[in-house]
């Protein structure tokens, strides 16, 4: 009988667009007439042959008996001779609903729907040609939402609205503004979309309420609600509701046969006005709303869908009071649901809640496992709606002006011809071309202001896409938040397995087989802890705004890297030999981040110089800054990879001289650490022959060391050697 359109929204969005209840073969409720403000008239146009044919079609569709209807209708039609415009306009209407309404086969229907608009432009007299056109744009425009062509549609629909302004009847203009202000929303214009609702709310106001025309009223009051509360209006959505839930009360008696679908509809409004709360704060009545919506929707024959959608957001509100044993009974629950009823938007939501769930209860294997899954359907929705929300509003005025033009020469050619064949005097010619230029000058005005609105429209869609970005930006934050709490967890279980592998090498006696086989163990969890390490000062560097400074000497930060790491040097019989600053000179850094970026040079050096080399590390001063490098004669870097090396994650990274690992982390740390303290690093490399790193600390801020604080200096060198 009718259905209920989903829309979501940012990334996986649980609102539920109420859609009206649309009732398939009750035409005359709908646009499938002549749509002129005298529609009896207009249904007189029918042939006399045509029109007993009309009738018991008709009559067909009120049964529901659409396949019936069609076969009648085509024995019917081959027995009329010469069949007018309008007989043939219907003949392909009814084909129409029969494919877009009965069968849902969208692009059979269009094929009718494109014939439709072939014979209205056959019109003659400009009453019956809107008619036409305006009822065949809509058809159209119908058939290519259906394919979910949305600007498409959007351009039939606006050239009929336009073309039949002030000539079709407040129902008929209702349909248009209503549907234009689906498209809007399918594509995430929301006040644009709230203002077509509330235009097609105000259209319908003197429209007397049978069923069909009350449906669509509560539809759009729920729909106006919607719309501002995704456009940040939260106090007007939430009236808004409450304004739909006292219409269909209000109306209630007159309906009660219908008191099933009026319950859906209020399990739908209870959903979205919970949603709109819960962004309030007020979760407690929030709680409730949702709890009588499920209640409803999970009834035999309710919008179940709906209802997971609100299960969903329940177990959100059960995640921020912390009750869990209520959130994992529920998600238990509606697991079966969804094993049954598939829905895309509430699994994604699912998956997320059960992710937080087991990460709360420390067990991250499984919490991953959810995560990934709600990534994965997360990406796909994202994907989906970005290709469904595309629109360029631009070309979308070009087509329309190319075809308007197009339609205007015709009308144009076809007055010409008849101002040549009624000409008798150059008196009515010159008569006849000043009252074209005349409308022409109308209709540009009239163009004039359809630009106007479309820029405006332009300009809300950049409005739109920044907000897009700032989205995608705090996606960004959270996937980070969530990869550092990962990597933290998982770097004590390694370092425990680390460690305790190598005491079992110490402890495996002669058998070599097992003693080689822990020691893979025991370097495999280094290289991976080393790695969660990596990413962990990665993504803390990159989330820091501020870092703490002291003032630091440069020789005695040189010396500590140095004898830090010569153990490792000594491991390929290596050395290291440093030459200090002349005098000791104090900079205000952060000394353990700039610690790190020294030793991670240094251990650069030892991992990609061969067995038995030399490293220079050494700090001089000049033109107000101090440099300090470190060079060695390894492997050096290729030309392809040099531009590459400072970047994260980057491919370029190579083994060591002895097979050692390599994340492609440590130089993308150190080149931020360094740039926050408005300093340079850089490098020359010949492959082969050998690499010598740079970093460049500004001077501006060192200061004096008294000799009170050169013999406290050289207390510390010496306690550090």
């Amino acid at each position: 009988m009718g259905y209920l359109l989903k829309f979501p929204g940012a990334a996986v969005d649980n609102t539920r667009l109420n859609s009206s209840k649309v009732f398939l073969f009750l035409l005359p409720a709908f646009f499938l007439f002549s749509c002129t403000k005298n529609d009896e008239k207009a249904s007189l146009e029918y042939s006399d042959a045509f029109k007993p044919v009309f009738s018991k079609t008709t009559q067909y569709f009120d049964h529901n008996q659409p396949d019936a209807a069609i076969a009648y209708l085509n024995s019917a039609f081959s027995k009329i001779n010469e069949p007018s415009v309008n007989d043939r306009f219907r003949y392909y209407g009814f084909h129409y609903v029969l494919y877009q309404k009965a069968k849902l086969d969208y692009k059979r229907a269009f094929l009718y729907a494109d014939s439709m608009m072939m014979v209205a432009k056959e019109s003659q007299g400009r009453e019956q040609y809107v008619a036409n056109v305006a009822e065949a744009n809509y058809a159209k425009g119908d058939t290519y939402f259906s394919l979910k062509q949305y600007n498409d549609a959007y351009q039939c629909y606006f050239q009929g609205y336009v073309l039949g302004k002030h000539d079709l009847n407040q129902r008929s203009l209702a349909d248009y503004t209503y549907r234009m202000g689906m498209i809007m929303y399918k594509q995430d214009h929301f006040k644009l979309a709230a203002d077509y609702f509330k235009e097609s709310l105000n259209q319908s106001r003197d429209i007397p309420d049978d069923f069909p025309q009350f449906f669509r009223k509560q539809e759009l009051l729920d729909n106006i609600g919607i719309s501002l509360k995704h456009n940040g209006d939260i106090d007007s959505s939430i009236a808004y509701f409450h304004k739909d839930l006292k219409y269909i009360d209000a109306s209630a008696p007159k309906f009660r046969d219908r008191a099933g679908m009026l319950e859906m509809a209020r399990g739908v409004i209870y959903g979205n006005l919970a949603e709109a709360l819960i962004l309030k704060g007020q979760n407690a009545p929030a709680r409730e709303f949702l709890k009588k919506s499920i209640a409803i929707n999970l009834k035999k024959g309710g919008d179940n869908q709906d209802a997971e959608l609100a299960e969903m957001k329940l177990g959100q509100l059960f995640l921020i009071s912390h009750k869990n044993d209520s959130l994992i009974n529920l998600l238990n629950t509606v697991r079966g649901q969804l094993d049954t009823i598939k829905n895309e938007s509430a699994e994604a939501e699912w998956n997320r809640l059960m992710g937080i769930y087991y990460q709360q209860k420390g067990d991250l294997g499984k919490s991953l496992v959810y995560v990934q899954q709600y990534n994965s359907l997360k990406d796909s929705t994202i994907k989906r709606l970005s290709s469904l929300k595309e629109s360029n509003v631009d070309q979308q005025l070009a087509n329309f002006e190319k075809q308007y033009e197009i339609q205007m020469l015709s009308n144009n050619n076809k007055l010409q011809k008849i101002y040549l064949n009624t000409a008798v005097v150059c008196a009515v010619m010159l008569l006849a071309i000043i009252v074209l230029v005349w409308r022409n000058w109308r209709r540009s005005k009239f163009d004039v202001q359809v630009v106007i609105a479309l820029n405006k429209q332009i300009n809300e869609q950049k409005v739109y896409l920044e907000k897009v970005l700032d989205e995608v930006k705090n996606s960004s934050q959270e996937k980070d938040r969530i990869l550092r709490a990962v990597a933290h967890d998982l770097r004590n279980p390694l370092g425990g397995i680390a460690s305790l592998s190598a005491v079992m090498v110490e402890d495996s006696g002669q058998d070599k087989e097992l003693a080689y086989q822990l020691k893979l163990i025991k370097d495999t969890s280094n290289d991976t802890l080393e790695l969660i390490n990596e990413i962990l000062e990665a993504t803390n560097d990159k989330q820091s705004t501020a870092m703490a400074r002291q003032w630091v000497e440069v020789n005695a930060l040189l010396h500590n890297s140095v004898e830090l790491l010569r153990f490792k040097a000594a491991e390929k019989h290596q050395q290291i030999m440093i030459e200090g600053l002349d005098a000791e000179v104090e900079l205000h850094i952060n000394r353990e981040k700039i610690w790190r970026v020294i030793s991670n040079l240094i251990s650069n050096a030892i991992k990609f110089s061969p067995v038995d080399s030399t490293i220079k590390v050494r700090a001089v001063q000049k033109q107000g800054n101090v440099i300090i490098s470190v060079k060695d004669h390894g492997i050096g870097i290729p030309d392809n990879m040099k531009d590459k090396v400072f970047n994260m994650f980057t491919n370029a990274k190579r083994p060591g001289t002895i097979g050692e690992k390599s994340f492609g982390l440590g130089l993308s740390i150190s080149k931020q650490i360094i740039e926050k303290h408005t300093g340079r690093i850089w490098f020359d490399s010949v492959q082969d022959k050998g690499t010598t790193f740079y970093v460049s600390l500004p001077k501006s801020q060192a200061r004096d060391i008294s000799p009170q604080t050169e013999e406290a200096n050289a207390d510390r060198q010496l306690v550090n050697n």
